[in-house]
């Protein structure tokens, strides 16, 4: 193992150890604990990859893991903002969250495809359902969400907050 992988592999079962399960929710199975903290499946369970995938990351050999996962196993072992800026940095990749913080913006070629669909509704999301464009059908079915504030232009947030929403979707 070198020593990248070696300092991983004893973070993560560190981190590991650190972990209540009944705080993380995990429900009691009735089998004896062997360790103090969370188990390799129930940190696998809790970030939503497999426990051989985990297992694999936790003995140090060389995975690539995707920034998302990254993430979510950070979230499983209750990380810190330091703690996962130090796993994202074992792992090689950037200090922080790839673009996931970074303004949104929509292609010129985009504009150009959802105002050819003038028949259709059609409007583009970003990663937190940020209404980003909307085509003329769409602003004439659901809103004109570019007389919405920035902010505020979040279509989940629309659909549940907006008393028009609510009429439009009665289910």
């Amino acid at each position: 193992m070198t020593g990248l992988n070696r300092e991983l592999a004893d973070f993560l079962r560190r981190a590991r150890d650190h972990v209540d399960p009944s705080r993380a929710g995990l429900p009691s199975d009735g089998r004896v604990r062997r360790v103090k903290g969370l188990r390799r499946e129930e940190v696998a369970l809790l970030a939503g990859v497999s426990t051989d995938y985990y297992a694999r990351l936790e003995q140090g050999r060389r995975i690539n893991p995707s920034p998302a996962v990254v993430e979510a196993i950070g979230r499983a072992l209750e990380l810190d903002e330091a703690g996962r800026t130090h796993l994202r940095d074992l792992i090689g990749l950037p200090s922080s969250p790839t673009k996931s913080r970074s303004v949104q913006r929509v292609r010129p070629g985009l504009y150009q495809l959802i105002d050819a669909l003038d028949g259709e509704p059609a409007l583009v999301l970003g990663r937190r359902t940020d209404v980003l464009a909307a085509n003329r059908m769409a602003k004439a079915l659901f809103a004109d969400f570019d007389k919405i504030p920035p902010k505020e232009r979040n279509y989940a947030r629309w659909i549940f907050l907006n008393e028009d929403a609510r009429s439009l979707f009665a289910d």
